[in-house]
């Protein structure tokens, strides 16, 4: 027969069943009846129980919730040993046994599933009771609770009903607190309370303790499949089919008087990692108390005052444990007439900055390892000390007050407040005169980035994760949210509207790139430091236990200096494309498309050299002794050029201003605008492709205008000669995109090479550099063998890749079906999130391996947003990449997660 149930001094058993493995007594006990079991065979005072196992709650669930054969007389037992062990009988009015019944799943979800406390206590063993415990209001206070609780949590009554009567009791009562009111006063709470129960049920409160336990028992494991459970499983990652355990458990009170208590504490502070007591306390009362938050708590530090001697136990107890679980331990506990008891613990929640103390901490305390501590510390703690975040209470409060007004994807984290802008131009021109600025756009395109970098935050309507939007906001730090459907941005008319509200240009909004969520006026921020002792410490071990190298995506000399700053060791993306869009360049770029002849247009690109030559420049001084991979310009031309739709409503406008014209000179100046655009709409219309993704872009544009890519690689050789003679060590690798072919890379890199052994030559230097290209279409991967002929070096440009893979195009999917692909199961992740490993992860490997058939020592990358991705990041440890590259804002978090994926594959 199956074991359903395990008493506390039965984990022994539950070890030995499953191979001492402690992860999965866990599974079965829960982690809360795991650590009963453990902290009552180390010695801790814990009150007498037992568990019943989450393969009951399966089971249950899956039955049409009926308890699995033999749990009944299971229960029966460790009910009847309990009672031995303490002398006492359930249901009995001489010693009565009450028992708590609590959710304990393998990990912890604090708050979202039921306990209920009291159980046991009826009309008929109320005397005895009294008589037992020789406290009247004790006894009476105990058993409201108990009909209040399980009302609320097993009958599924407004707990507000309660509420209402003891808020009514305490103002007849003239007293603050429940635990001012006498036995007369609880005693006619008490009766109002079971005429709530049967009024809003049709049924009267259950006497018989039997039934009051099985009750609850049902009711805890329903639980496991409420909303509030659900959406925390789904927001922690925590899997839906775990099931939670049951603990039931002997009651031990700590409201039986001013020598009693109950209490939470962590074993260090959770908020800042101090290695300190941190919790609180009250006297009087029960758990239900402390947490919510019925009462004003006293600090755990108070309870030394009160009662010394339980305070210095407490403390022993609570080192005993940390020391044991080799963590910070979240405890709660109860005292019951000067004796103390510890109810639970478990590893305790804390913040980001505590996270990254406690973990460095306990290394130098000889605590735990390198490893481990490197293992303790998420991703995610990483990220937030990165960005600005929204004060907790102040977002609680417009939330509140109904401020929330859209939810989109959570695309770049952190918090922006500022006064929403809809032009690009403006934004920029509020932020030079100092304004605070949210820029909302439909979508954003290369020509916004100006507008984007001068906003503290991006909102748009559209896009998916890896839209335009979201992929500028991550390279520079912007808080973002895309996709914001329920958002009409109106850029003509200067709005954005959701539902009834209008908000207008210059109207203030706060933006939650962490969350998605985007709020209506200003919400208080908060700004992490950076400059942490203990995350610089922690940092510099993950970068001794990381085999892969973390590079940036990096396009100007800032963001460079930054990405080094974080610890970067070389730039593995920069777009060099971003560099024409700047408002000296754009129209220089403009005529040269625009050209006429062939030599116009030589003459126009080569113009822009200067420019590009000290943005090189730049770049190098940044990354002495690092590698710079420069890709070659990738995107079509109509991208730098006004849009088709746009000249035409421009026209349009213009031709009706010349029908309302009466001066001669008004006429001439709009007739030369309306000439000057329709110019420019036949070369846009000329350019337009159907698909421009898979159109003339990439190595294409390099074969066809040979003069763009070799004025780019003269200004790569012209600035690394230059910054050489400086004494800046220098490692250039240029990257040609897009590349499907092998002829396509040969024809370019004969062309290209030529133009850099002119330019070495003409300076007189020699530099080390490679030439390599992108890898992200797939007939590139699988003739990688081919390729790498020609390339001393890869980078698999994973978004285009999974484009190509998938064909499907990511913007587009993101915003309709891919939600619901997610939403059914069709699809485990966004695979332009995490790199699709059955996928897109395959085509890597097969590329992978073919070129370094060819090229052993080939240098292999990825410079996609993937690269900051940690699962991403573990899956091209896997593959055997050299590095992975990813925004500036990124590089903390991959090195972490290149430490972690290394010790988890050791």
């Amino acid at each position: 027969m199956d074991k359903w149930v395990y008493r506390f001094d039965e984990v022994d058993q539950a070890e030995a069943a499953l191979d001492n493995d402690w992860d999965q007594v866990r599974g079965l006990l829960g982690g809360k009846g795991a650590n009963l079991g453990d902290m009552s065979r180390i010695g801790v005072p814990v009150p007498p129980g037992f568990t019943i196992t989450t393969r009951a709650c399966n089971v249950y669930l899956a039955n049409d919730e009926q308890f699995p054969d033999g749990l009944t007389d299971q229960l029966d037992a460790a009910l009847a040993a309990t009672e031995a062990t303490l002398g006492k009988t359930f249901g009995s009015a001489d010693s009565p046994l009450l028992v708590s019944c609590r959710s304990g799943a393998k990990f912890s979800m604090p708050g979202m599933m039921d306990t209920v406390l009291n159980i046991g206590i009826n009309d008929a063993i109320l005397p005895g009771m009294v008589e037992a415990f020789g406290n009247e209001r004790f006894v009476y206070d105990s058993y409201r609770r108990l009909v209040q609780m399980f009302g609320s949590v097993v009958m599924d009554v407004d707990d507000h009903a309660f509420e209402r009567v003891l808020t009514e009791a305490r103002a007849a009562a003239g007293v603050e607190t429940d635990s001012g009111l006498d036995v007369a006063a609880l005693s006619g709470v008490l009766e109002r309370f079971k005429e709530i129960v049967k009024s809003e049920t049709g049924q009267d409160f259950p006497q018989d303790p039997n039934d009051q336990l099985m009750m609850a028992i049902e009711a805890v494991f329903k639980s496991w499949n409420s909303d509030r459970a659900f959406a925390y499983r789904n927001a922690d990652g925590i899997p839906h089919d775990l099931g939670t355990a049951v603990n039931v458990q002997a009651m031990v009170f700590g409201n039986m008087g001013e020598g009693s208590g109950t209490g939470v504490a962590m074993s260090r502070n959770a908020t800042t990692g101090e290695p300190h007591l941190e919790g609180d306390y009250l006297l009087n009362a029960q758990g239900e108390d402390v947490v919510a938050g019925i009462r004003r708590t006293d600090p755990i530090a108070k309870l030394g005052d009160d009662m010394p001697e339980v305070y210095a136990e407490f403390d022993a107890f609570s080192r005993k444990l940390e020391d044991h679980y080799r963590n910070m331990q979240d405890m709660e506990f109860t005292i019951e007439n000067g004796k103390l008891w510890l109810l639970q613990t478990r590893d305790g929640k804390r913040t980001a900055q505590a996270a990254v103390r406690i973990a460095v901490d306990m290394v130098e305390e000889g605590m735990i390892s390198t490893d481990q501590a490197l293992m303790r510390v998420s991703p995610e703690h990483v990220d937030f000390f990165l960005h600005p975040q929204f004060n907790v209470d102040s977002k609680a409060a417009a939330a509140a007050a109904g401020r929330q007004i859209a939810l989109g994807l959570n695309v770049s984290p952190g918090a922006a407040v500022g006064m929403v802008a809809f032009d690009p131009d403006l934004a920029q021109e509020w932020a030079k005169d100092g304004k605070d600025v949210i820029l909302g756009r439909p979508e954003t395109k290369p020509d916004d980035v100006h507008g984007m970098l001068a906003a503290n935050g991006i909102v748009t309507s559209r896009g998916g994760r890896t839209s335009h939007a979201a992929l500028v906001a991550r390279q520079f730090g912007k808080p973002a949210v895309v996709g914001a459907h329920e958002l009409d941005i109106d850029v003509q008319g200067k709005t954005m509207t959701v539902g009834d509200v209008v908000v207008n240009e210059g109207d203030w909004l706060s933006v939650d790139g962490t969350t998605g969520e985007v709020f209506l006026g200003q919400v208080e921020t908060k700004v992490p430091d950076i400059d942490d002792p203990w995350l610089t410490k922690l940092l510099g071990w993950a970068d001794e236990r990381r085999e892969l190298d973390v590079w940036a995506n990096a396009d100007y000399p800032s963001d460079a200096e930054r990405a080094r700053e974080y610890g970067a060791r070389g730039i593995g993306l920069c777009r060099t494309e971003h560099m024409f869009f700047e408002p000296e360049r754009l129209p220089v770029v403009q005529r040269m498309i625009l050209a006429d002849t062939q030599e116009e247009r030589e003459e126009l690109t080569f113009s822009l050299l200067p420019y590009q030559r000290d943005d090189f420049a730049g770049l190098f001084r940044a990354m002495d002794g690092y590698p710079v991979v420069i890709r070659l310009i990738d995107p079509p031309l109509h991208e730098f050029l006004p849009s088709f739709e746009e000249l035409v409503m421009e026209i349009a406008d213009l031709r009706i201003a010349l029908d309302k014209t009466t001066g001669s000179a008004d006429g001439d100046a709009l007739n030369a605008e309306i000439s000057a655009k329709s110019e420019m709409l036949e070369r846009v219309e000329s350019l337009r492709e159907q698909n421009p993704m898979l159109g003339l872009r990439g190595v294409r544009l390099g074969i066809l205008r040979p003069e763009l890519t070799r004025m780019q690689v003269r200004a790569i050789f012209e600035a690394a000669c230059e910054v050489t003679r400086e004494g800046i060590d220098v490692h250039p690798e240029i990257m040609i995109p897009l590349t499907s072919h092998v002829n396509e890379l040969k024809r370019q890199r004969e062309i290209l090479e030529k133009e850099a052994k002119d330019v070495m030559a003409e300076q007189g230097l020699e530099v080390d550099y490679k030439f390599g290209t992108m890898i992200e279409i797939p007939r590139a991967a699988l003739t990688a063998d081919q390729i790498a002929e020609y390339a001393e070096f890869i980078s698999f440009g994973t978004n285009d890749l999974t484009q190509m893979t998938y064909g499907i195009s990511r913007d587009d999917a993101e915003g309709s079906f891919l939600i619901e692909y997610l939403s059914e199961g069709i699809l485990d992740d966004n695979p332009f999130f995490t790199i699709d490993p059955d996928g897109v992860g395959q085509i890597m490997g097969i590329a992978l391996k073919k070129a370094k058939a060819t090229r052993p020592g080939i240098e292999a990358g990825i410079c996609g947003e993937h690269g900051g991705e940690p699962r991403s990041i573990a899956l091209c440890h896997e593959l055997g990449l050299n590095y992975v590259s990813c925004s500036p804002f990124r590089v903390p978090v991959a090195r972490l997660a290149a430490a972690q994926a290394a010790i988890v594959s050791k």
